[in-house]
């Protein structure tokens, strides 16, 4: 069975709920179908313009309320708790159990490093310390570490790192945030006990988050069902790929245009995706969005060479400090660098860049997404610099006021 690439990205994009119009109000019931369908939230510490794991949600819902995500997530007992998923991720409570095997290869790997050997009375006291004080926040413990050595991990102190760790190892769970600061807790005071006493097989475990990541892909190549779980064992996915087609659940197919080292690449549809004849979307996505978090398959469906620049020296940056995707239609047309400038009430966009096939209606498209952004963060203007080669189009289609850029970078 062959796919063309076109119906490809349709698929995907479908399967990660843009084929529907947003909802013309958006609640808790709305905001749990939508993480139900990623199944995972990427959460990241930049905030020039909006935390990475709210950015998904307004992309498909429209502008929310985050502070229903907030009670879902980081409340004292939530529905979605943070987990070493996708990295640092948001997952639901029901999906704990199946990354028990990941908390396993965690704790093998950091368990008994030098730093932990060392530290183990410290662990035993920070175990302790949340189970006669409840959830605390790193800053509310007071012990010599404090003023010790600092670790490996982001020059934190050597409580901060033991916290990590027991988070890492599932010892500890996350009871809510004060701001982007982790309140940490014994996990049986966050978690339902079923959650904690139920164990699945390594096994078992990665063909059913294989057949997660492909049921939230629509299709997908064995790198892209792996990637989204950060699952290393590729065997193990290939495996649990192979029960799927036997299943009937999953269907081999080529994807036009799709390649791995010069020759067609191996992918596979889920037998439930949909196949929309036109996907017309408009939304702006979080670099950690699961439709270009994987960079490889970003290039395959959209033709999109994708990398983010926060750490590229400013003088060495093409498209700015931290651009984001723009979707207009079933295609990536652009990409902005946002920065929510709260002190002013003013949405900037840094720069503005066109992708190759841009629709003639894109800067109509963008404008009208931009003034929803504005409207969600509660700013009252948007200011388009000079910087990229759709940054006069949209100021226009806005009729927004420019600024300069902070770089002094013009086209």
């Amino acid at each position: 069975m062959t796919v063309s690439r076109a119906e490809a990205r349709r698929i995907a994009l479908a399967a990660q709920g843009f084929a529907r119009p947003r909802p013309e109000a958006v609640g808790t019931r709305q905001i749990s179908a939508a993480l139900h369908g990623m199944r995972i939230l990427q959460i990241d510490s930049v905030n020039v313009f909006a935390r990475s794991h709210y950015m998904p949600l307004f992309a498909r819902l429209g502008a929310y309320d985050t502070e229903l995500l907030d009670r879902l997530a980081f409340s004292r007992r939530p529905k979605w708790v943070e987990s070493w998923a996708h990295v640092a991720s948001l997952v639901s409570v029901d999906d704990w159990p199946l990354l028990h095997f990941r908390r396993d290869d965690l704790r093998r790997k950091y368990g008994h490093d030098a730093w932990a050997e060392a530290n183990q009375p410290l662990l035993q006291w920070l175990r302790d310390e949340l189970a006669a004080r409840g959830p605390l926040r790193p800053a509310e413990i007071d012990h010599d570490a404090r003023s010790g050595s600092r670790g490996p991990w982001w020059g934190w102190d050597d409580v901060k790192n033991g916290l990590e760790r027991l988070w890492l190892f599932g010892d500890v769970a996350i009871s809510g945030r004060r701001g982007f600061e982790r309140r940490y807790a014994l996990a049986s005071d966050v978690l339902p006990a079923s959650a904690l006493e139920t164990t699945v097989p390594r096994a078992e475990a990665i063909t059913e988050l294989t057949r997660r990541a492909a049921v939230a892909y629509g299709v997908a190549t064995a790198s892209d069902l792996a990637d989204y779980w950060r699952i290393r064992d590729r065997p193990a996915v290939l495996a649990g790929i192979r029960q799927l087609v036997d299943a009937g659940e999953l269907v081999p197919v080529e994807v036009e245009g799709w390649q791995i080292a010069g020759r067609p690449a191996r992918a596979w549809l889920h037998r439930d995706a949909a196949h929309p004849r036109r996907v017309d979307a408009a939304a702006l996505l979080t670099p950690f969005d699961p439709v270009v978090w994987f960079r490889d398959r970003a290039e395959r469906l959209f033709d999109f060479d994708y990398r983010i620049e926060i750490y590229t020296p400013a003088p060495r940056r093409r498209f700015g400090y931290y651009s984001l995707p723009v979707l207009v239609g079933d295609d990536i047309v652009g990409r902005l660098d946002l920065k929510a400038d709260r002190a002013s009430s003013v949405l900037r966009v840094q720069s503005a860049w066109w992708e190759a096939g841009a629709p003639s209606d894109a800067a109509d498209r963008i404008a009208a997404e931009l003034l929803t952004a504005a409207r969600w963060h509660g700013l009252d203007r948007i200011t388009v610099a000079r910087w990229g080669d759709a940054s006069d189009a949209i100021a226009g289609a806005l009729a927004a006021e420019r600024h300069d850029h902070p770089d002094g970078r013009v086209n």
